[in-house]
């Protein structure tokens, strides 16, 4: 179980309040209007910004005080942050060894991955030579090789067409089923899609999940509003 308690980070004029728990293997879309805070819940999970109070739980072991490497997270950003002078091999390869001193094992780890995702044989490729949809498939398969049970998505298919999109939400409901996933859109069809659980973000506070289901069939006024229904 992931618990955000009495979660809370200030800066300047911005304020943002979470206190709730999801349940391992659950998937949940955070969804709000834009400089919401949204993406910055994420990164304090991820632990990327540091809370001005409130504590982070993961399992029962609070983790907000370890760095980003330590902590069982994996994070997947809106620009997949792979490096453009590394082969899409290298840049998977980077969740086994930073240095990419990878042997016969890890090598033949990083080809299976990129296999599972749709990318057999695109292993020497850079990651410039791809198309969004390619290019979200390898950050995915870096993932996947990281093995940790919390996953973050900040947006990470957002830049895709709507057949494409669709496409990695199935390919992540597959692949990452049983780890626990909270994925930041705008898009309510990308939560009706996959997502367990909605978690509304408005006026500095990122709401308890409630049922996706429920959510958008009887929508408080918060998310009334962002979904333009009177």
């Amino acid at each position: 179980m992931l618990t955000l308690e009495n979660l809370t980070i200030e800066q300047g004029d911005f304020r943002l309040k979470a206190d709730w728990s999801v349940p391992e293997g659950s998937v949940t879309a955070i969804v709000g209007p834009s400089g919401g805070g949204k993406s910055t819940l994420l990164s304090m999970i991820g632990g990327y910004f540091s809370p001005t109070s409130g504590r982070i739980f993961w399992k029962e072991a609070d983790i907000g005080a370890l760095p980003p490497g330590k902590r069982p997270v994996s994070t997947l950003f809106q620009d997949n942050n792979l490096f453009p002078h590394l082969t899409v091999a290298q840049n998977v390869g980077l969740a086994l060894r930073p240095d990419l001193r990878l042997g016969v094992g890890e090598n033949e780890q990083v080809e299976a991955a990129l296999a599972e995702v749709g990318l057999g044989g695109f292993g020497a490729r850079k990651p410039g030579t791809l198309s969004g949809g390619q290019a979200s498939r390898a950050a995915l398969a870096r993932v996947l090789l990281q093995s940790r049970p919390l996953i973050l998505l900040d947006e990470p298919f957002s830049a895709l067409g709507p057949a494409m999109r669709r496409e990695m939400l199935e390919l992540v409901a597959e692949k990452l089923k049983g780890r626990t996933v909270l994925m930041v859109t705008h898009d309510p069809e990308d939560a009706k899609q996959i997502a367990d659980l909605l978690v509304m973000v408005d006026g500095g506070v990122a709401n308890a999940p409630v049922a996706t289901s429920k959510a958008f069939a009887r929508p408080g006024p918060a998310l009334a509003a962002y979904l333009g229904r009177k």
